[in-house]
Order: structure tokens, then C-alpha cells, then sequence
């Protein structure tokens, strides 16, 4: 869990410091302006509609980091990024 959190970054803590409510996509971290745009194109506007999909996955790691190349061409890191800010959004809020 150190680890972890020595790696957080700030928009990766401030999105878990608080409820989602209905933050935009690219609030998510590993989540910028090229992957917001590919996410909004295929349906997924906001941050609350990419957790739908991580917990449909059953917050599995492997799948939901597939998924999320696959719909945005995001790059491993990025992918990894939003899967630990959703995982540990959920630990927190759910």
C-alpha cells in the first residue's frame, strides 16, 4: 500500500479524496483530453459510466485494462492508472 500511494498522482488522490457525483471522464487518472474524447465517442461521458464498466467487469484488472486500450488506445501506464483510481475510489466509496 506505500508503494502505491508513493506512485498516486495528485489528480489520481483528489479523485479519490470525494464523491464522483458527475465529474467528466478526464477526471479520471490516466484519463487526459485524447482518451476523454475516444471515451465520450464510444458512450462513456462521465466518470460514473467508466465505473459502470469497471464494476460490469467485476473490477477485474486484466479485463477492464483490455477494455479500456481497446475502446481508447490508451497505452499500459494510462490503463493502469484509471483501473487503480477506480479500484480505489470503490474501496472508498462503495
Amino acid at each position: 500500500m506505500a508503494d502505491r500511494a508513493q506512485t498516486t498522482t495528485k489528480k489520481h488522490k483528489q479523485f479519490v479524496s470525494e464523491p464522483m457525483g458527475d465529474k467528466p471522464v478526464t477526471e479520471l487518472g490516466g484519463i487526459g483530453p485524447k482518451y476523454g474524447e475516444r471515451l465520450q465517442e464510444a458512450g462513456f461521458e462521465k466518470a460514473f459510466n467508466v465505473l459502470g464498466q469497471f464494476l460490469v467487469l467485476n473490477k477485474d484488472k486484466e479485463l477492464f485494462i483490455d477494455w479500456l486500450m481497446a475502446t481508447t488506445s490508451a497505452n499500459n501506464k494510462c490503463a493502469n492508472d484509471c483501473y487503480n483510481c477506480l479500484r480505489d475510489w470503490s474501496d472508498a466509496f462503495m
